[in-house]
C-alpha cells in the first residue's frame, strides 16, 4: 500500500525544471538533501499567499528550494540566500538563472551566522525565512530570523524529525539536541504562532507576531 506522501506525489506531473535541478546536484557530486517535492510546492504556496517581497533562505545547496521560493515571489520580490560554499552557491545561481529567476536572487557566501550578524548590523528585514542548513545551528538561525523579521513574517524550518532521530530518546547527538531545542522554541516562544507538519521529514511553520 502507498504511503500518504507517495499517493499525493503521484497526483502531480513531474516538474521538469526541478528534476533538472536534482540531477545537477547529483552530477556535482553532492548528496541531494533538497526539500521534499511536496513541501517545495508548499513553499511556493506560502510565499505567494503571504505576499512576501523579501525572502531570506539559510542553505542554498543546488537551488531547488530557491526556485520553489522564487516562484511565489511578487514581481518585484527578492530572494537572498546564505550558503557556506562558493561552489554550491554557483550551482544554485546557475539553476535559478536557468529557471528564469536570476534577476531575483543574490547570495552571501560563508558561515551563515557571520552573514546573519552582518544583515542585522545593516538593519535588513525580511518577510519570509526558510531554514535548511547545518542542524546544530537551527536554534541560532531561528533567533536571528525572529530578530530580522518584519511583523507577520513567516519562518519555515525543514527536517525537524532528522529521519526519526529527533523522536528517538536513545539518540542524543549535537544535531538531535539542537533540533529538539529548535522545535521547542518554535512551539513555545511567545513571539511566534506556530504549527508542525508531520509528513516527510517534518516541517515547522511559524508566524512572527
Amino acid at each position: 500500500m502507498q504511503t500518504p506522501e507517495q499517493y499525493s506525489e503521484d497526483l502531480y506531473l513531474k516538474d521538469e525544471v526541478l528534476e533538472t535541478v536534482r540531477q545537477s546536484i547529483l552530477d556535482s557530486g553532492l548528496n541531494d538533501v533538497s526539500i521534499e517535492t511536496g513541501y517545495g510546492r508548499l513553499l511556493t504556496l506560502l510565499v505567494m499567499s503571504s505576499g512576501a517581497k523579501s525572502i531570506l533562505e539559510i542553505g542554498a545547496l543546488g537551488g531547488y528550494s530557491g526556485i520553489c521560493l522564487a516562484r511565489g515571489l511578487r514581481e518585484d520580490g527578492k530572494l537572498l540566500s546564505l550558503e557556506l560554499k562558493e561552489a554550491n552557491a554557483q550551482l544554485a545561481k546557475n539553476n535559478l538563472l536557468n529557471a528564469g529567476f536570476g534577476h531575483a536572487v543574490n547570495y552571501m557566501i560563508g558561515p551563515a551566522l557571520d552573514s546573519l550578524e552582518e544583515l542585522e548590523s545593516r538593519g535588513d528585514r525580511f518577510d519570509f525565512f526558510f531554514i535548511d542548513a547545518d542542524k546544530e545551528n537551527y536554534p541560532n538561525y531561528l533567533e536571528y530570523a525572529i530578530r530580522l523579521s518584519h511583523p507577520g513574517a513567516l519562518i519555515i524550518g525543514d527536517n525537524t524529525f532528522l529521519r526519526g532521530r529527533t523522536l528517538n530518546s536513545d539518540k542524543n547527538g549535537p544535531s538531535v539536541l539542537a533540533m529538539r531545542k529548535f522545535n521547542e522554541m518554535i512551539a513555545r516562544d511567545k513571539r511566534l504562532i506556530s504549527a508542525f507538519l508531520p509528513s516527510y521529514d517534518g516541517l515547522a511553520l511559524a508566524r512572527v507576531k
